[in-house]
This record gives structure tokens, sequence and C-alpha cells, in this order.
């Protein structure tokens, strides 16, 4: 059995853990470092270098672009951990390096690391290097896109993936480190957080109400007061949304014009 080492880069420490957990029921992997951001990735990477790399692409205060273009003269193989939506997935596809999706299926991962583990065994460092260059551009390409496509919503629901058309959805709400988007009888967990999100939105038809909720502006059908001089959203599902006291004095403006 070949022993391999692996590096695991992502800004959150609750998906290290769950990466780390998976990872320590391989017995081929025979060792496991972690990074919280580019620069320890970098750091880590050449004081171990590993042979497969777990590394996430959308981290503060950096991408994992960076920690690529920082190793391409001796990448290892890489395996993404993404939160992107499919049309970028198509990037990956493309490729052979390979991917796993937020929230991680340890079905997915296993077979990710299976072909990592083949890659970085049978690869030529000159081959890994021409497929990182190749991966590196269709991604640039395709996160550039999805930053101009703030109208389009796609989520996974039983094995494909659906559109939500914009003017369906009631809310966004925050779960965890992705979010839920609220459409009239549903609601569908869409994997990119609220901060990020909120960047993408036209201002003229969303709002954030809350630090956890972003409603649209149509959608609110009435504002009512609450103890304490709090204002509730009340929303055109039925669903009641208290405004946070950071959100008030804006919801009140919008409310005078």
């Amino acid at each position: 059995m070949n022993e391999m080492s692996v590096l695991v880069v992502d800004d959150e420490p609750l998906a290290r853990r769950r990466l780390t957990r998976l990872l320590g029921k391989m017995e081929w992997v025979s060792r496991i470092d972690e990074a919280g951001n580019v620069d320890q990735a970098c750091q880590r990477a050449d004081e171990h270098r590993p042979d497969i790399l777990l590394l996430d692409i959308q981290m503060p205060g950096g991408t994992g672009f960076e920690v690529l273009e920082r190793l391409a003269h001796a990448p290892p193989a890489v395996v993404f951990v993404t939160a992107f939506d499919h049309h970028a997935l198509r990037a990956f596809e493309a490729n052979a390096i390979d991917y796993v999706t937020k929230p991680i299926e340890p079905g997915r991962f296993q077979l990710a690391m299976t072909r990592a583990r083949h890659a970085a065994a049978s690869r030529s460092q000159d081959d890994r290097i021409a497929e990182l260059q190749e991966t590196v551009t269709s991604l640039k390409r395709a996160l550039n896109n999805r930053e101009k496509r703030a109208g389009e919503f796609w989520v996974k629901s039983q094995g494909e993936y659906l559109r939500i058309a914009p003017e369906s959805i009631v809310r966004f709400q925050a779960d965890r480190d992705y979010v839920r988007i609220h459409v009239a009888d549903a609601d569908y967990l869409y994997q990119e957080n609220l901060a990020s999100l909120e960047r993408r939105l036209d201002p003229a038809d969303f709002t954030r109400i809350h630090r956890s909720t972003i409603v649209r502006r149509s959608a609110i059908a009435r504002i009512k007061t609450a103890p304490f001089a709090a204002l509730i959203a009340v929303l055109s599902d039925g669903s009641e949304v208290r405004v946070g006291r950071t959100y008030a004095a804006a919801v009140r403006a919008t409310l005078a014009r």
C-alpha cells in the first residue's frame, strides 16, 4: 500500500474537522496537515510536501488560486472543495482534477480521494503542472461568470439541479455556512454564505433586514411594530421576520420613501 500525505486547506474549522475525520478512516493516508488561509497553506506545503491537496477556493483574504500559483513549480494532486453552483462545476468536470461540493457526501469524497491517490502515484510533475494551469484558467472564468449571474440561483434537489426564479424568492435565510432559499411553498439549501450572496444581489430587488436574513423587497407585505420599538416584517408567504436593530433605521427610511 502506497501511503500518502494530505494537506487540508479551508478557512472554516468545522469543514476542516469533517475532512480530517473522513481522511482518518483511510488506511493509506499517513499524514494530515491543516491550513486556514493562503499563507499557512503555502508554508505547510513547503514544509511537508503533501502528495494530495484538499483546497477550498473562496477564503477570506485570498483564494485557492493563489495557493496553486505559489505551488506551481511542484504541485501535489489537487482535489477542490467547493460551494460553486452547477455552472461552475462544469469547469471541474472538463478537467482531470477532481472536486467535492459542500456539504460533503462521504461516498463522493471517497471517489475523489481515490482518483487523487491514483494521480499522485502515476502522473508526472509536468502533467500535473499542465493540468493545474488548464483547470485554474477554467475555474477563474467560471467564477467571474458566476459573479455576473446574480439573477440565477440553482439548487440541488433529489439528484437534480433546479433553477429558482428570482421573482419567486421570498427570502434568503442563513443556514450555518450556507443559505436557505425560501419560495412560496418550499425551501432549498444554496451553497453560498449570506455575506457573499449579498454582494451579488441587486439592492433594488433585495434588502438585508437582519444579520441572518435578506428579503425580496416586493415580498414585504407589511411591517408591524413589536415591544421595545422592534419591527417585524410580514412577508408574502405569511412568514414573519424580525428586523435587526442594526437594520431598523434603513428599513424605516425605505418605508418613508
